[in-house]
């Protein structure tokens, strides 16, 4: 998220939010509003304390198709972080309140200065190939060590009862709107969703992207985790990994740092898999994985950076055999990607 505008007058339900929940006084608050989100009002917001971050949730999302989500999510996302906190110091801002009513959840401001982008730094190919790696590496075993964590404790699941939400912010407006593009995948992918919903493992963060990750000086720190739910963690796994995989053909100069970063966060978080079969869970990644691939181009949510037609057949060619005929494992998934590629 970048700064779009200097110290506006900030909303007032955000102000109304910071005031009731102790964290401003009763003068005028401003501050800038922050890009990069298209599911919420996000600010950074002046106080006596210093700057603060605050976000609400959007009722509709700022996307081409007519993508509506409940706005409670809010709420879960603000127990997600909570979670994700125990579980991995660091790994996550630090929340400082939630407003229920208003929909406000309010954290700690990370300076761009000190938490870069993901998503720029692998755009702009920073201490390639090494660096993609280890990134990926520390997010493979951040990301397990909150699934290990929360899959130990099984209470949590009664405190993300999420199923309606994260049915309509992923996967209805991924898998099934992907399905009325391809009729013919349309069995498959109802599939996809039947196994994804019904898993029930682990809390799952719903949208691991290198745009929701900062990279900061002690690792990784995961934001927007507005698709909280107990379900399947193998979406959290393919979900980032489709984004290693889609941004070989926003970068093809970084093509093989990108797949040695597939493989390296794929194998990091595996080796951490205590809590199911390891197996069992990448199989379920690596067919959940393609039917990913193809809604990011046919789907509710395109990625903005493939605008060239032929790039966006490429994906269509890669993932539709890989929908019909599940492989077995995420490897099998990163061949037959490369070998589009080498086309």
């Amino acid at each position: 998220m970048t700064a779009a505008s200097p110290r506006l007058p900030v909303p007032p339900e955000f102000a109304q939010a910071l005031r009731e929940l102790g964290l401003a006084d009763a003068e005028p608050l401003t501050g800038e509003p922050l890009t990069g989100g298209v599911s919420s009002d996000i600010w950074r917001i002046d106080t006596p304390r210093g700057p603060l971050a605050a976000k609400r949730a959007l009722a509709k999302l700022r996307v081409a198709a007519d993508w509506r989500a409940p706005i409670e999510r809010n709420r879960y996302e603000a127990r997600w972080m909570e979670v994700a906190a125990a579980a991995s110091p660091g790994s996550v801002p630090r929340v400082l309140g939630q407003h229920p009513a208003l929909g406000v959840l309010v954290m700690a401001y990370l300076s761009p200065q000190d938490h870069r982008l993901w998503k720029h730094a692998l755009r702009d190919g920073d201490g390639f190939p090494e660096a993609a790696s280890e990134t990926a590496r520390a997010v493979g075993r951040v990301l397990v060590r909150i699934h290990a964590y929360a899959a130990a404790r099984p209470a949590l699941a009664a405190e993300f009862a999420t199923d309606a939400i994260f049915h309509d912010i992923r996967l209805e407006p991924y898998l099934l709107a992907t399905a009325r593009r391809h009729p013919a995948l349309a069995a498959p992918l109802a599939r996809l969703v039947e196994v994804t919903g019904t898993t029930r493992r682990t809390l799952v963060h719903g949208d691991v992207s290198p745009k929701n990750i900062l990279l900061g000086p002690t690792g990784p720190v995961l934001l927007d985790a507005e698709c909280a739910w107990w379900g399947d963690p193998a979406f959290d796994l393919a979900f980032c990994l489709n984004h290693l995989l889609l941004k070989c053909l926003w970068r093809p100069a970084s093509r093989d740092a990108l797949l040695a970063a597939f493989a390296a966060l794929a194998d990091t978080y595996l080796a951490g898999v205590d809590w199911e079969s390891r197996g069992e869970l990448e199989q379920r990644a690596a067919a959940l994985l393609p039917g990913l691939l193809l809604a990011r181009v046919d789907g509710k949510s395109p990625v903005e950076y493939l605008t060239d037609e032929a790039q966006r057949d490429a994906v269509r060619r890669a993932a539709r055999p890989l929908i019909e005929q599940p492989p077995p494992t995420l490897a099998a998934v990163r061949a037959a990607w490369q070998k589009e590629l080498a086309r």
